[in-house]
């Protein structure tokens, strides 16, 4: 098996700092907070799994099995307008944990998942054969 470098300058102990302040942003946020509560009901579970996504994502160690594409497609009350929000609580929580150059390249990361996972919530909402708004 070969080991990857990590993508990002960003340490576990980082990635659970981050996951932790932003899902304490989250649930006190007035348009994400209900829509999260509507989902989570284990805090704890749900900020290790994310943790466990971005440890994938950012140090490649395969820690993460799951399909954020489908659990966003499938929710029901996630819009494409939360990504924006989502992704402006992201980075101000970024901006608090981490140095700025492993703020920016995070951010540069969450902002392309973040459209890919607008897009993908966006398709899953328009009827079939519709022409894609993206």
């Amino acid at each position: 098996m070969t080991a990857f470098p990590p993508r990002l300058p960003v340490t576990p102990a980082q990635i659970d700092a981050q996951v932790t302040a932003f899902y304490a942003a989250v649930r006190a946020h007035p348009v994400l907070g209900p829509v999260f509560a509507d989902h989570v009901t284990d805090w704890p579970e749900h900020e290790a799994k994310i943790a466990r996504f971005w440890r994938n994502a950012i140090l490649r160690d395969g820690v993460y099995d799951g399909s954020p594409m489908m659990v966003h497609r499938t929710a029901g009350d996630v819009e494409a307008a939360h990504f924006p929000i989502w992704l402006g609580l992201f980075d101000e929580v970024l901006a608090r944990t981490l140095p700025e150059e492993a703020a920016a390249a995070w951010s540069q990361m969450a902002h392309r998942i973040g459209r890919a996972l607008r897009m993908g919530v966006e398709e899953a909402r328009q009827p079939a054969g519709a022409v894609p708004r993206f």
